[in-house]
């Protein structure tokens, strides 16, 4: 059974583990295996130790089961703080810096029984700079940032889930382009503290995972419910609206032909699917994101700008200077632009209960020096809207292209019983486990 272990839901590894039906220490040697096997072709790990990987295994083995995640590992990217182990942020900056505390994510997710398996690969300070890691789908592509070493151990088996965080996009497209699920909550959902911040308006904790159950079970421990059983998502057929938004012409004709398709599948399956017109209010969005994004990174980036300005990337000092010349009223202007828009979500969303949208202008780009637009999860971003990305189907060179279900502000829950429903008619776990 070893040998599938890699391939078997979260979900279904937590039961059998909290039942003792299934021992910590095999799922760990299991993935152990598989991490050797691939970790040399796709370097998602900045950390990962097989050995320390093992110990920590044994040991919950022989203590009490501790909580609904007992068991199970957890990969943490690299700019969230673990106490035992390095924390870079992705910078040589901070090579072998073990902060004295995790951040809150990681310590809820160990006091439910879940132990770090590793840090994986993200971008320069999760800005646009690319690591090392490579799309397991085509070595050659881009799997997306900033959460590039997340998307990659999840979407090739070598962990069952990972931490990601996003400003921008750093979830939900490298999701995309991994051809998994990914999610980012509503605006402090998830704690964020012991974060390496960029911008205290943006930035979020969110989840990559191969099924939205997984993603799910994963994200209530990491909102606080890490105590209450491991109840299933409620499957609900939804009302979709579907919007390409106002910048369709930045779309690949292989996502605008999914995106039908998709929606095409899932009226046939019983959803009420409808077009979605997009409020010309909601166009300043795209810009004003990028400026808020822009003008909080370089002030919480301040102290590596000024003082060791040389050990930063050719891009990373561009984009940070960029930030610091955004004059305060332009700033506060995209701020009252977002307000703005937030107003009008009613008339975005009309009797839908979420939106179905492009999650990147296509599949991965086919490059290692760039992780990819995050132009169609600028918007969402900054309005505070919980989106869950699904596999929605493959382009003509056979890469994944992803969907993003939005939601209201606050309204997770909702958006993951519609993504669950939604990952269930298009039988998307053909495509989370292709190359798995």
């Amino acid at each position: 059974m070893s040998e599938l272990l890699h391939r078997r839901s979260a979900v279904a590894l937590a039961r059998d583990l909290v039942t003792r039906e299934l021992k910590a220490a095999t799922l760990a040697a299991a993935l152990s295996e598989r991490c050797l096997a691939l970790e040399p072709a796709l370097q998602a790990w900045v950390d990962y130790d097989s050995i320390t990987a093992r110990t920590r295994a044994r040991a919950l083995d022989r203590g009490a089961v501790r909580g609904v995640l007992h068991g199970l590992p957890l990969a943490v990217k690299d700019n969230i703080d673990t106490a035992d182990l390095a924390t870079a942020y992705g910078s040589p900056l901070y090579a072998g810096h073990v902060p004295a505390a995790d951040a809150a994510c990681v310590a809820l997710a160990r006091a439910a029984g879940a132990w770090v398996q590793g840090k994986t690969v993200c971008t320069e300070f999760a800005n646009m700079t690319p690591g090392a890691t490579r799309n397991p789908w085509s070595p050659a592509h881009t799997p997306g940032g900033s959460s590039s070493g997340s998307a990659a151990a999840v979407a090739s088996g070598m962990t069952p889930w990972a931490l990601g965080t996003q400003t921008a996009g750093s979830v939900i497209r490298p999701a995309a382009f991994c051809g998994i699920v990914g999610y980012k909550p509503s605006p402090q959902r998830i704690p964020r503290a012991g974060i390496k911040a960029n911008s205290d308006t943006l930035d979020e904790v969110g989840v990559l995972a191969r099924s939205v159950a997984d993603a799910a079970l994963l994200a209530r421990v990491l909102s606080g419910a890490g105590s209450a059983a491991a109840a299933p998502v409620q499957l609900h057929r939804p009302r979709i609206g579907v919007t390409l938004t106002s910048r369709s012409q930045a779309l690949s004709p292989d996502m605008v032909r999914m995106v039908h398709a998709v929606a095409a599948r899932l009226s046939a399956a019983g959803a009420a699917v409808y077009e979605a017109p997009w409020p010309a209010p909601l166009d300043t969005l795209f810009d004003a994101q990028r400026t808020v994004q822009l003008f909080e990174t370089a002030r919480a980036l301040a102290p590596e700008l000024q003082y060791r300005r040389a050990r930063l990337s050719p891009g990373l000092q561009a984009l940070l200077d960029e930030g610091v010349h955004i004059d305060a009223a332009v700033y506060a202007r995209a701020l009252r632009q977002a307000a703005a828009a937030r107003a009008t979500l009613d008339k975005l969303f009309g009797s839908a209960e979420l939106l179905m949208t492009p999650a990147a202008p296509g599949a991965a780009p086919p490059s290692l020096q760039t992780t990819g637009d995050p132009l169609f999860n600028r918007p969402w971003q900054l309005l505070g809207c919980p989106s869950v990305v699904l596999p929605g189907g493959l382009d003509g060179e056979g890469l994944p292209l992803g969907l993003q279900f939005v939601g209201r502000p606050g309204d997770d829950d909702r958006v993951f019983a519609a993504a669950a429903w939604a990952f269930e008619a298009l039988d998307t776990q053909t495509i989370t486990q292709a190359i798995t």
